[in-house]
């Protein structure tokens, strides 16, 4: 910049403009996009073709209340800045953020409590199966025959826990939305969302482009799910690991317990990874009190205070506690958890944990509270902030997503 000028480059050809963006992550290839017509051309080119493969550091994804009800942020932590993304309807801040894929897809539930998948990148959205098709929920309507509340039947295979329960549209997802997940079976399979809901924290699953979702009983209690090995992985609060083959024709699922739950230990929240270096990793993530600092004797529950890594032997069915994530990083929260490499990622601190809220007093209630987020050192629990506590609204809840800018073709699942 000179005299308050901006420099720009000389007009350079499409092949060598392509080939400088084809290295930018997402971020820097977006706001490239938008400087000239010219590197507005590259930028379509690379995405349209398909010739951006580049690999992205996740980003946190937000609102803000100084941006429209459908912008959302986006904070890269390679540029330690954020931009801004205008989203197709329903609008963003009305939707709450169940969960997020490494194929830069968003879980949301939107007013009516019904699921899209979203891609924040591309606005590409595709709705999942009704709500009403989960065997706890059944539709009311009124005498024109339009929906107007949702009844909530809070049981499990063998338990009734509370009597039935009409809720409003907008009720249903605080009572029976937890966490989701987006998963591309092997074998060029389609895709499947697996959705942690309660009561209880059961499982159920559809594919993406059926007419339901299947329930996935007896078991309750689950916090993470991965898919490995043609197997999707679900972890319980005790750190007990079931193993569902869901490829199987629906409604048929077989599940195989990996291993029994090691602990009762409270105030956990467990999860499940598959490690770049082949091991399977359970992560516990311990909450306790924060001093807020601001206020005499101001404290909150439900906050991070410890995070630690174990190494999972299925076969003596035990677990074997590690300090060492071999230059790696991990990222938890309500997003499919992840564990990195930083050499591949240099943005990322080594031995380190990028969390956020993860707990649904966080986030479904609980939405003028200081957000539960930060970095996290494995080697001695020290904590850092991310960013300022008080950049994002306070709904929905943040939460990382790695950037796509590839639409998936969801039509070749059925």
């Amino acid at each position: 910049m000179e005299d308050g000028r901006i420099q720009t480059t000389p007009n350079l050809p499409q092949d060598i403009l392509m080939a400088i963006f084809a290295a930018f992550e997402i971020p820097d290839l977006l706001r490239a996009g938008s400087v000239c017509s010219s590197w507005r051309s590259a930028y379509e080119t690379l995405r349209n073709h398909g010739l951006y493969n580049q690999s992205q550091t996740p980003c946190l994804l937000y609102t803000s209340e100084s941006d429209g009800e459908s912008t959302a942020r986006l904070y890269s932590l390679v540029e330690k800045k954020a931009y801004r993304l205008t989203l197709p309807d329903p609008p963003i801040r009305t939707r709450s953020l169940i969960g997020s894929s490494p194929q830069g897809l968003l879980v949301t539930a939107d007013d009516r409590s019904e699921m899209h998948l979203l891609n924040p990148i591309t606005g590409q959205q595709i709705a999942l199966p009704s709500v009403i098709t989960i065997r706890q929920v059944s539709p009311i309507y009124d005498d024109s025959g339009i929906l107007r509340m949702y009844r909530y039947s809070a049981h499990t295979r063998h338990t009734v826990l509370a009597l039935p329960a009409n809720l409003a549209l907008s009720e249903l997802r605080h009572q029976l939305h937890h966490k989701a997940f987006v998963f591309s079976l092997s074998g060029g399979g389609g895709h499947i969302v697996v959705l942690i809901h309660n009561p209880s924290c059961q499982l159920s699953f559809a594919r993406v482009g059926a007419e339901s979702w299947t329930w996935l009983p007896p078991h309750t209690s689950y916090d993470d799910c991965m898919y490995k090995d043609g197997l999707m992985h679900a972890v319980t609060s005790k750190g007990e690991i079931h193993g569902f083959d869901l490829a199987s024709p629906a409604p048929v699922a077989t599940m195989k317990i990996i291993m029994e739950g090691p602990m009762t230990y409270r105030y956990l929240r467990m999860y499940i990874i598959q490690a770049p270096w082949g091991d399977l990793l359970q992560v516990w993530r311990k909450f306790g009190d924060r001093d807020l600092g601001d206020t005499p004797r101001s404290s909150v529950f439900w906050t991070t205070g410890k995070i630690r890594v174990y190494k999972v032997d299925a076969v003596a069915n035990e677990l074997e506690r590690t300090s060492c994530l071999r230059g790696h990083a991990l990222f938890l929260g309500h997003n499919q958890s992840l564990c990195l490499s930083t050499e591949e990622y240099p943005a990322l601190k080594a031995n380190h944990a990028y969390f956020t809220d993860d707990c649904k007093y966080w986030t479904m209630g609980l939405q003028n509270n200081r957000r539960d987020m930060g970095i996290l050192n494995l080697d001695d629990n020290s904590s850092e902030e991310l960013v300022s506590p008080h950049l994002w609204s306070n709904r929905p809840a943040p939460i990382w997503i790695t950037p796509n800018l590839r639409e998936i073709n969801f039509n070749l699942d059925n």
